[in-house]
């Protein structure tokens, strides 16, 4: 098979269309025909200067496709199925094997493109504002990077559930489709001026209940300053690879929490409440009750033009690879 393989970490160039060994089907898993991958920051991350499990390596979180082979202890798959993938590395290829209880049905009506782009950013998105945010309605969230993946799931699952959505992006132009086309409350272009200030205004000096922090580092700081009394913070991931470490005094002064969210340590440790949640944002993503938004398309084999693009920030939405 072919997919995008790297020797070494660091920038997007270190990618390689390549030949690789065909993966073997573990007997509690399927061997998915990849036909589309959804990039996710993680893998982005991991590309610059993660683990490699081997060498070569291949990256990549989630990908949809059709079964092709199902192993001797799996009952619940078979031959030609419709399905995406969650796995901790190997979607950047034409075929993946994966254990069958981290793939799900695609729903009838509803495209693989699509499909690759629900389970890590929906099912991120839920766990952040709820299972682990405890976001009610009447509360106030701020969701940074906005136009991202996790952070367009995130705006539509906290304005369904009634709250009061701020989100930060890089421009203006985003910012004025998640208000027009998401319902989005507040935008906050964080190049032209601190979200900081832009929270209390909004707040009248209150800070948000909620923030969902993506970025890290030094923005991270400045969210768990953003916060209300009692207000809780979720970090899940380091978008910024800024590895400014928070102080975390302002949490006590405030009565404030912070908390690490990885939605794969749920989906393993938690499968049967992670299972069932993903497949119900897949059935909404279908039902045209959720939406998801592909900014762009690139081949497998420019897998690195592809990482570069959603380097340069310019993303709104998804960016997917098509073997």
């Amino acid at each position: 098979m072919k997919a995008a393989v790297y020797y070494r970490t660091g920038p997007p160039d270190v990618l390689r269309y390549e030949d690789a060994p065909d993966p073997k089907c573990p007997p509690d898993g399927v061997v998915v025909q990849v036909e589309a991958i959804s990039i996710e920051g993680g893998d982005v991350g991991n590309r610059a200067r993660g683990q490699m499990a081997h060498v070569p390596h291949i990256v990549g979180y989630q990908c949809a496709g059709a079964v092709r082979e199902v192993g001797a202890d799996v009952t619940d798959r078979r031959v030609g199925e419709r399905v995406v993938a969650m796995m901790m590395h190997g979607s950047h290829a034409e075929r993946v094997a994966v254990p069958a209880r981290f793939t799900f049905r695609v729903p009838e009506g509803l495209s693989l493109e699509i499909a690759a782009c629900v389970p890590i950013a929906f099912g991120t998105a839920d766990d952040c504002l709820f299972e682990f945010g405890h976001l009610r309605a009447g509360e106030t969230v701020l969701i940074q990077a906005g136009g991202g993946g996790v952070g367009l799931a995130a705006i539509q699952l906290a304005k369904r559930a009634g709250a009061t959505v701020i989100a930060t992006a890089s421009n203006e132009k985003k910012l004025a489709r998640l208000r027009d086309e998401f319902g989005l409350d507040y935008g906050i272009d964080y190049r032209a001026r601190h979200f900081i200030d832009a929270v209390r205004e909004i707040t009248g000096g209150r800070g948000c209940d909620l923030v969902v922090d993506s970025v890290g580092g030094a923005t991270l700081q400045w969210s768990l300053e953003s916060l209300a009394y009692r207000g809780r913070c979720i970090t899940v991931g380091n978008a910024s690879r800024d590895d400014t470490r928070p102080d975390l005094s302002v949490l006590s002064a405030g009565n404030r929490s912070l908390t690490g969210v990885f939605l794969g340590a749920e989906a393993f440790f938690q499968a049967a409440r992670v299972g069932p949640m993903i497949e119900r944002h897949l059935r909404d993503v279908a039902d045209g009750k959720l939406r998801v938004v592909i900014d762009r398309r690139f081949p497998l084999a420019q897998a690195a033009a592809a990482h570069a693009f959603i380097e340069s920030r310019a993303a709104f939405g998804r960016v997917i690879l098509v073997p």
